[in-house]
């Protein structure tokens, strides 16, 4: 069984999606499946020759609909409309995995613009008015508009596709598809190790955006910060964000508690992970899953999210969690594990614990595998749902 996997965003450039699709095109060729990768990034300096799998980058519309042609399944990181309506056409097996809220929400967040407040669900209620007015001071009233006619037809191509993954229940309930299972990330082993001695380091990882409230944690360690409290904040990523918030540790007097550090090459990012003893994630949008949680969960570390959305499904009862956007609260757990260090060493080894059982890549491909299965069969029976 052939299987070819789209993603429009793919290495060199970084993130949850792009993270997701190595980890799954390797666990498949791994595993004896020919599995080739096809997205619209650039190669830049990223060798291509060192990958287990091939990888064909930026095809033109011909290209595309014979790789399509020569496969048995294809699965679409995303809804993504090109892929999903040569597929339609050509009657092939799609399954469409949802890293986001794209087949549900003009602007894929489900958070109002610019106020960044949780949106209950406007589009799929049909008030498109509001989804209009969300991006309009953005983007403009004509890309509003288009955003949501674009919606309405990613909507339309996931409902005859052979099946939709999503990455948490909580993806699953949010999208409303009925031909929906759920297949949580899965990620290679990592090795737990010894946390760096000191003060406590809280460490974030991930791209620098509105939606991840940051802020929030800035704030916390302010609070921390003005109580005399020992403690370290290492921050790995960048993203548009980042000149802002390295202002506001400045105007807070946070030079020697915060760092910065950018993105990191895969070893100086080992290095730097093994200073981490606690991994906060502020997020104040609907995470999907967060795959950042669950990389330093397999690394036994304790997790301290918000509870919101997939976050507070992937962590459970084995993290602590803060209502989004509550910097009293962040700062408050934050304070008892510096005072109560035997407790973050006791939630991190819980964390392994869990990410062992339910977020391991062999679980994670062998699912894949049989939802692949069933969709081809569903389509040479009857072109119906495999779900």
């Amino acid at each position: 069984m052939k299987i070819l996997i789209y993603s429009h965003s793919f290495a060199p450039n970084i993130g949850g999606v792009e993270t997701y699709t190595m980890v799954l095109a390797r666990g498949l060729v791994a595993e004896g499946f020919p599995a080739s990768v096809v997205t619209q990034t650039a190669r830049g300096e990223f060798d291509d020759s060192a990958l287990s799998f091939a990888t064909v980058r930026q095809p033109n519309l011909y290209q595309l609909f014979r790789r399509i042609a020569g496969a048995d399944v294809i699965h679409i990181a995303g809804p993504c409309i090109g892929p999903m309506a040569i597929c339609a056409l050509l009657r092939k097996p799609a399954v469409v995995e949802h890293h986001g809220y794209q087949a549900c929400c003009p602007n894929g967040l489900l958070l109002h613009e610019p106020d960044s407040a949780l949106c209950e669900g406007s589009f799929l209620q049909r008030k498109y008015h509001d989804c209009l007015r969300c991006q309009s001071a953005r983007v403009g009233v004509f890309a509003s508009f288009r955003n949501i006619v674009l919606t309405e037809v990613r909507r339309k191509l996931c409902g005859i596709v052979a099946a939709n993954l999503a990455v948490s229940r909580h993806v699953q309930t949010r999208l409303r598809l009925g031909n929906t299972r759920v297949i949580y990330h899965g990620i290679p082993d990592i090795r737990p190790g010894l946390v760096s001695k000191g003060p406590i380091c809280f460490g974030y990882i991930g791209r620098m955006v509105a939606e991840k409230g940051l802020p929030v944690l800035i704030s916390a360690a302010k609070t921390l910060h003005d109580e005399a409290t020992e403690f370290r904040v290492i921050m790995i990523g960048d993203g548009p964000e980042r000149w802002r918030l390295e202002n506001m540790c400045d105007a807070a007097g946070l030079h020697d508690r915060v760092t910065f550090t950018g993105w990191l090459t895969a070893e100086r990012l080992e290095e730097a992970t093994r200073d981490i003893g606690v991994a906060v994630i502020p997020s104040i949008c609907e995470e999907t899953a967060g795959l950042a949680a669950i990389e330093q969960m397999m690394r036994g570390r304790a997790v301290l999210v918000s509870d919101i959305g997939g976050l507070r499904e992937i962590v459970d009862d084995v993290g602590m969690r803060f209502a989004p956007g509550n910097a009293g609260q962040l700062a408050s757990c934050m304070r008892h594990l510096i005072r109560h260090p035997a407790l973050a060493r006791q939630l991190g080894q819980r964390a392994r614990l869990r990410a062992e059982a339910q977020f391991h890549e062999g679980r994670m491909a062998g699912e894949h595998r049989a939802a692949y299965e069933l969709a081809r069969h569903a389509r040479e029976r009857t072109c119906a749902p495999a779900f």
